[in-house]
């Protein structure tokens, strides 16, 4: 079974921004749900876990494409972990939404969801993140751990090689540092990478680019 990630670099999905990049997304999906009708697990840890973001993502993915969509709550109801492995068994899409992303890790790893999060990707399942939901895949990731705080360097789960800045065409100053690792991606607003078994395969754009640092040299994905 192929192994997807797709990293958002951000944008606003309650606005449509990342509209044409959720499509693909949806139709991987779609793709993997066979004849059945997509389900879709959104997963809002970062957001500590906001309801109006899962309804902004259930409008566009049910209103749009047609996919059920369910959610994963683990700050605010002490829901036992079966029932969230249950759904993301069910799941052929789990999206990761934006936040502080070092609070969504601890989360993860605290409660278990971690290691069922690992086990849908191994399966097959989809997996889409937006912002945190992007870079904790990667090895290093350019995140503010605290909100409002300067960004930094901070470890990732490495389920990806190298690191990732989100809102590259906001972080400007990603390019010196980006110098100091052998891989690295900048990915703008309204811009995504795909990954297919751990490997570039494209991007996707709603009006962003994406970039990647090898070697000292930045090139244009």
């Amino acid at each position: 079974m192929d192994k997807y990630l797709i990293c958002i670099g951000g944008g606003e999905i309650r606005s449509k921004e990342t509209l044409d990049i959720d499509k693909e997304i949806a139709l991987l999906a779609k793709q993997r749900a066979g004849e059945k009708r997509a389900v879709a697990v959104f997963v809002g840890t970062a957001s500590h876990d906001s309801l109006p973001y899962f309804n902004s993502f259930r409008k566009t993915y049910t209103s749009h494409f047609d996919i059920k969509a369910d959610l994963a709550l683990l700050t605010k109801k002490d829901i036992p972990m079966d029932k969230i492995s249950g759904k993301l068994q069910n799941a052929d899409l789990i999206y990761v939404g934006g936040g502080n992303t070092i609070f969504m890790l601890e989360t993860w790893k605290a409660t278990g969801f971690l290691d069922l999060l690992l086990d849908a990707y191994n399966r097959g399942v989809i997996i889409a993140g937006l912002s945190a939901g992007a870079i904790c895949w990667f090895e290093k990731m350019y995140t503010d751990s605290v909100e409002g705080s300067k960004y930094e360097i901070e470890e990732g789960l490495g389920v990806l090689k190298g690191m990732m800045s989100p809102h590259y065409d906001n972080r400007p100053e990603f390019d010196e540092i980006a110098k100091n690792y052998p891989i690295a991606y900048a990915v703008e607003n309204k811009s995504a990478i795909v990954f297919k078994n751990g490997s570039y395969l494209r991007t996707l754009s709603a009006g962003g680019d994406s970039y990647k640092f090898e070697n000292d040299i930045k090139i244009k994905l």
